[in-house]
C-alpha cells in the first residue's frame, strides 16, 4: 500500500524521515508480491489463499485495517491492530514491518528497530523488508549499512519496487555526501519512474549542483510543467535557467513562484537575487 504524496507545502529535498512513512509505503499484506519475491528468493512455494491458515488470515485481516489506520494517521489505533495481528500470528513478517513504521512515527526508535530486526530475521531476503529498514537505518545516519541494506532488495530478480528503493538509496548517498554514487542511483530510478517528484527534484539539484545544467533543465522543467510542483521546485528552475542565461523561462517561473508563494523563502531569495545561496 502506498501512501499519497501531497503536493503544495511539500518540500521535495532530502527528508529521510518523510520517505520513511510517505513514499515507503506501508507493509504490504496478504499474498503480496514482497513475500512471495522472498519465498521465490528462498526456493519456497509461496502460499496463496488457499493454503492460508486462519492464524494467517486473521493477522492479515488485522494488518490491512491497521495500514488503514497508518494510512489516516490514527497512529494508535493502528499499533492496536498491529499487536492483535500478531497476537493471531507471531510469524507474520509484514506486521513486524508496519510495527517498525508505526513506532518511528511515534519516535520510538529502539522499538522500531527491535521491529524491522525481527523482520529481517523471519524473511532475511525479502525487499520490502530490507527497503524499509534501510530507509530507517539511513534516518540514524548509519548510511554505510543503510545503503547495503538497498543493494540486498534490488538484488531480487522479482521485486516490483526497484524505482522507490534506488530513490530512497540516492537520498541516502547524498546525505553520506556520495555525489556520484547519488547521482548514478537517483539516475536510475527517474528511468524506471520519471513522474515521481522527489527522484526528479533531488536528480535536478545534483546535476545542476554537478554543473550540467542542461540535463537538470530537462529534469526541473518536467516537473515544474506538472501538478506537483512547487515553491521549491520552482526555485531550483529559476536557478538553472539563470545559470544558461533563459531570461525568458527565468520571468516566467519567477512570476509563478511569487504569485502562488509570496511568503515563501524561495521568494524571498529570488528577490535578493540570491541564486549562489
Amino acid at each position: 500500500m502506498t501512501h499519497a504524496i501531497r503536493t503544495g507545502s511539500w518540500r521535495w529535498g532530502l527528508g529521510l524521515g518523510a520517505l520513511l512513512v510517505v513514499l515507503g509505503g506501508c507493509a504490504q499484506t496478504g499474498s503480496e508480491p514482497a513475500s512471495v519475491a522472498a519465498a521465490v528468493a528462498s526456493g519456497t512455494e509461496p502460499i496463496t489463499e488457499s493454503d492460508e491458515s486462519e492464524a494467517r488470515k486473521r493477522a492479515r485481516i488485522r494488518l490491512e485495517l491497521a495500514s488503514n489506520y497508518f494510512d489516516h494517521g490514527q497512529t494508535t489505533v493502528a499499533l492496536d491492530e498491529t499487536k492483535l495481528s500478531l497476537a493471531a500470528d507471531p510469524t507474520y513478517t509484514p506486521a513486524y514491518t508496519l510495527r517498525g513504521l508505526i513506532y518511528t512515527r511515534l519516535n520510538e526508535l529502539r522499538l522500531a528497530e527491535d521491529s524491522f530486526k525481527r523482520a529481517q530475521q523471519l524473511s532475511p531476503r525479502d525487499p520490502d523488508v530490507l527497503h524499509h529498514y534501510g530507509l530507517f537505518v539511513c534516518q540514524q545516519g548509519r548510511y554505510a549499512q543503510a545503503v547495503e541494506l538497498f543493494q540486498q532488495a534490488l538484488a531480487s530478480p522479482v521485486y516490483g519496487g526497484q524505482a522507490k528503493t534506488l530513490m530512497a538509496k540516492g537520498v541516502c548517498q547524498v546525505r553520506a555526501a556520495q555525489f556520484a554514487e547519488a547521482e548514478a542511483s537517483l539516475a536510475r530510478s527517474y528511468e524506471l519512474d520519471p513522474g515521481n517528484p522527489i527522484t526528479a527534484y533531488n536528480l535536478a539539484s545534483l546535476q545542476f549542483r554537478r554543473g550540467d545544467s542542461a540535463k537538470a533543465q530537462f529534469v526541473i522543467r518536467r516537473l515544474n510543467n506538472s501538478e506537483l510542483a512547487n515553491a521549491e521546485t520552482l526555485w531550483l528552475g529559476i536557478k538553472v535557467e539563470q545559470r544558461l542565461n533563459s531570461t525568458e523561462a527565468m520571468a516566467q517561473l519567477a512570476q509563478q513562484l511569487g504569485r502562488r508563494y509570496p511568503e515563501s523563502r524561495e521568494w524571498t531569495l529570488y528577490q535578493r537575487r540570491a541564486f549562489d545561496e
